[in-house]
């Protein structure tokens, strides 16, 4: 067959085209090779995950029934028209056959489900699929909802499994109306013994609910599927109990999808809270399957996120459920789970209200010692547990010395090329919430660590790093602060260090939040700072000047960063010691400045009231200093928003 496959997409293909090969190759070679073997219904008995591999996932490139069918696609390149009618009789011919005697024939259906899906091609780059052998909507309403509503769900179970399978293929081209009305029959399949069938009712729902519409917009909302939530959240835990199906990944990711789409009630969110920590508490003894552990923890994460948007007081429930199961996995050393541990552990730190329970501070006491930074898979973990207790705990974090260490825990990070992104959240969220009183003294010891960096590896992650934290330092407080705790390290450094470091990386910023924080920092500094404004720094204050409108300047899509869906973990995470991020427990992003909802305005307002102070002054320092592409652009953001620089 793969031979006959190569023959026909070269330049011989002519050897198809004589009369009678077609209908030939497809009664005798085809057909036969589609049709299930006993093998087949082993494989589908005895080891559903390998099953589901090649038939859901595509895997199967070297099965029978697929190479059949890329024969078919080959001889398709040039004969499409003869292939296309040929196929659509011979799918005729089996329906009928099974029409004659269902019970005895039900294998020419599959047979007849399996081609139209196998055939269906694929728009490039979408999940839409079409095809040319049937007419969708009246294939489904004749031939495949019939197995949809038969009452018994064990019954002919790779019939329901094919017809579950096409359903999931051609999601997109059936109707709302027609696909919802079979939703209660999803949710009734998810009680199947088949292991292969119930994964396949659980993955149809999945990705039903990823369906969209026109315009990008959900084609099932919440208000569809909330009536359905409380019998279709018990059928999927009851999945879960089928032998082989404890740890199931596709009944997992349905029940992170319907968290993710439903409205989670107080009725919802106890029973499935209840029954995730149970599976989690199981899985701690042993865990094997990474794909199926992240979709549970990420079930937790967006059950808890969801659940306490609409209802804060349920986090008291949260906690009295998961925090035996957590810290059963910092005290017994789960290694493969501990990054999510820190990760939730984070997320209901933020949920709560201050002030923080001691069995928190126990863990942040266990957050502070050099041990638990040891393995570079926790980092980024640690960090985000420890930023949010930096938010949430500031006045607990400036007793018992616990500063000093967090400041040697930034200290350790930041002098490592792998891990000085994280050390700059530590420093940042330190920055953030503290006052400055409390930040003052060890101002000259930062300045120090980060000074030394730079002279020894300054890569330009860790430059760009730097800017962000200066602008952050200077917003939060002030120009003056930040130019007197710098050049108390060293006399003058900070116009060194401005014009070696800050003016050439502020214009390689990225990020919305990063890049108003850098500008509206900079454009402070060049109008407030009488460093700057002093006449013998007007070469600094003009280069300074220039690469903030270079920032401002540079097209939206070169510097905003999309905001990711829910990513679908890659299928080859496997336990190395490697973070995997918790998408659903994910730090919401703080903007420092919500007072300056736009840096473009607040840079030409700022130098528009500074030149009027000093009239003449500016606009000669501008012409010798900026960029004439720069020039004109502060023209016409000058223009836009009606502001003169005089």
């Amino acid at each position: 067959m793969k031979f006959l496959t190569t023959v026909s997409t070269s330049v011989h293909h002519t050897l198809f085209a004589a009369e009678g090969v077609l209908p030939q190759i497809c009664q005798s070679i085809v057909i036969p090779n589609v049709r299930l073997r006993d093998e087949d219904e082993e494989l589908f008995e005895m080891n559903y995950i390998e099953f589901i591999r090649r038939d859901m996932e595509g895997s199967d490139l070297d099965t029978r029934r697929r190479i059949a069918c890329e024969l078919l696609k080959g001889i398709a390149t040039n004969y499409k028209k003869q292939v296309t009618d040929i196929v659509s009789v011979q799918i005729q011919n089996l329906l009928s056959s099974f029409a004659t005697n269902p019970s005895a024939n039900w294998k020419d259906k599959d047979c007849a489900i399996y081609l139209v899906v196998s055939l269906a091609t694929k728009k490039a780059g979408g999940t839409s699929v079409s095809t040319d052998l049937v007419d969708v909507q009246s294939f489904f309403l004749s031939v495949i909802v019939p197995e949809l509503q038969s009452q018994d769900v064990n019954g002919f179970p790779m019939l329901k499994a094919g017809s579950l399978k096409f359903f999931t293929t051609f999601r997109g081209l059936i109707q709302k109306p027609v696909a919802f009305q079979l939703f209660p029959d999803l949710v009734r399949f998810l009680g199947a013994e088949s292991n292969v069938v119930h994964s396949y009712a659980a993955s149809c729902i999945e990705k039903l609910l990823l369906v969209k519409d026109e315009g990008g917009k959900a084609r099932y909302t919440s208000a569809d599927i909330t009536p359905f939530v409380p019998a279709l959240m018990n059928n999927l835990f009851n999945a879960l109990k089928f032998p082989e199906s404890e740890e199931n990944q596709y009944i997992m990711k349905c029940i992170l999808r319907v968290l993710a789409v439903a409205d989670i009630s107080s009725e919802i969110a106890g029973p499935c809270i209840v029954g995730l920590t149970s599976i989690l508490n199981e899985v701690c003894k042993n865990p094997k399957n990474p794909i199926f552990n992240h979709y549970l923890f990420e079930s937790v994460a967006i059950l808890v996120r969801r659940a306490c948007e609409r209802d804060g007081s349920l986090i008291t429930a949260f906690e009295a459920s998961l925090f035996p199961s957590l810290q059963t996995i910092l005290a017994t050393d789960v290694t493969e789970f501990l990054p999510y541990a820190f990760q939730l552990l984070a997320q209901l730190v933020e949920l709560n209200k201050p002030p923080i329970s001691p069995s928190y501070m126990q863990i942040f006491v266990l957050l502070l010692s050099p041990d638990s930074w040891r393995r570079s898979s926790n980092v980024p973990a640690l960090v985000r547990l420890l930023q949010a207790f930096l938010q949430k705990a500031p006045h607990e974090v400036n007793q018992e010395g616990r500063l000093t260490q967090v400041l040697g825990i930034f200290n350790m990070l930041v002098s490592s090329g792998s891990t000085d992104e994280q050390g700059f959240y530590v420093l940042n969220t330190v920055i953030e919430n503290l006052e400055y009183g409390v930040i003052s003294p060890y101002m000259g010891n930062i300045w120090n660590v980060l000074f030394m960096r730079l002279q020894n590896n300054r890569t330009v992650k860790f430059q760009k790093s730097l800017v962000i934290f200066m602008s952050l330092f200077l917003v939060k407080h002030g120009a003056q602060n930040l130019v007197d705790t710098m050049n108390a390290v060293q006399a003058n450094i900070f116009l060194v260090i401005l014009e070696q470091f800050w003016i050439p990386n502020l214009k390689l910023i990225t990020g919305a939040i990063e890049l108003k924080l850098t500008a509206v920092a900079s454009t402070r500094l060049i109008c407030e700072s009488p460093v700057l404004l002093d006449v013998a720094a007007a070469r600094v204050w003009g280069k300074m000047l220039d690469s903030i409108v270079t920032l401002l300047s540079r097209p939206e899509q070169d510097r905003v960063e999309e905001e990711p869906e829910m990513p679908d973990i890659a299928e080859n995470v496997g336990y190395t010691a490697t973070f995997v991020k918790l998408y659903n427990a994910g730090k919401k992003e703080d903007d420092p400045l919500t007072d300056v909802k736009d840096p473009k305005q607040f840079l030409v307002a700022s130098l528009a009231k500074l030149s009027a102070v000093t009239p003449g002054r500016y606009p000669q320092v501008i012409n010798e200093n900026l960029e004439p592409a720069n020039q004109t652009a502060l023209l016409q953001l000058c223009t836009t928003y009606n502001c003169q620089i005089v």
